[in-house]
């Protein structure tokens, strides 16, 4: 019955929480973004043959990338792109998390 209860709320607060206003930065913070993705693009380019260390260290970065992204895209954008973009970080952040714990012995 409480769970009955909280979904119906969840369904009676959605179009309410849908409608809240973006913050002013979200065309500033999207633009970042596409900037920061293109900086990691090189980034991770720049340490594929580097050492193991290095790449750990780049592949943590990533991953912090990714979680702010992820929050700019969840933040700013509506609709499909927002559905398309934030599954696409969380797919990303899986496999760098991944890659962390098979390569840098998950630190």
């Amino acid at each position: 019955m409480r769970l009955a209860l909280a979904l119906m709320g969840l369904l009676l607060a959605g179009p309410a929480l849908a409608q809240q206003p973006r913050p002013s930065t979200c065309s500033r913070d999207i633009f970042q973004n596409e900037a920061g993705f293109r900086q990691q693009q090189s980034r991770l380019a720049a340490v594929a043959n580097a050492d193991q260390a290095t790449q750990c260290r780049a592949y943590r970065e990533h991953v912090a990338y990714l979680q702010k992204s992820r929050a700019v895209f969840a933040t700013c954008q509506t609709g499909r792109d927002r559905e398309r973009n934030v599954a696409e970080m969380d797919s990303e952040l899986v496999n760098y998390r991944a890659l962390i714990a098979n390569r840098c012995g998950g630190r």
